[in-house]
């Protein structure tokens, strides 16, 4: 699994015009499923993100992770997909995770100019894999929103530091 994770102050993702998923101050991650993935690639990609340290404590250092964010009290949800309407207001949008899938992190561009995808995992095994992390997500107490698997989406965000990670399983 690949992942570029970026720090927001705001993300939202909407399909057709309806507006999707949406969160406050948090994370907007892009997430591709190669072939041979697995629940454990999702696993530890889940605990990774969650507990990155890449937001700023009182002091300006980046110490604290997205869990730190979250109200003690807070519960993690996870929003299942294709639910239009089911988002607060921007003002009350929650400190949360908003997962988009995205196929192209797969791309091998070391040959010609077409990108080739087909380490990308198939339809079926990816999108099982994608829903399981975003469960994973929420199970860690995080606010998990998302886009819908395979739809074309159009995203707003607001890039906070900028702070952007990529993360690779392989590499993990």
């Amino acid at each position: 699994m690949k992942a570029v994770v970026q720090r927001v102050l705001d993300a939202s993702v909407r399909v057709g015009g309806n507006l999707y998923g949406q969160v406050g101050r948090g994370l907007l991650v892009y997430l591709g499923v190669a072939a041979g993935d697995t629940e454990r690639d999702a696993d530890r990609l889940a605990e990774k993100i969650a507990y990155m340290r890449i937001f700023d404590d009182g002091q300006g250092k980046m110490n604290l992770s997205i869990k730190d964010l979250v109200p003690e009290n807070g519960a993690g949800t996870h929003v299942p997909e294709g639910r239009a309407g089911d988002n607060p207001a921007p003002a009350e949008a929650p400190v949360g995770v908003l997962v988009v899938s995205q196929f192209t992190l797969l791309a091998d561009t070391r040959r010609g100019r077409r990108p080739f995808y087909g380490n990308a995992a198939e339809s079926g095994a990816a999108r099982a894999l994608y829903e399981y992390f975003t469960r994973k997500l929420g199970e860690r107490g995080l606010d998990c929103r998302t886009g819908v698997f395979q739809a074309s989406m159009e995203l707003r965000y607001t890039n906070d530091g900028p702070v952007t990670i990529i993360l690779d399983t392989k590499e993990l």
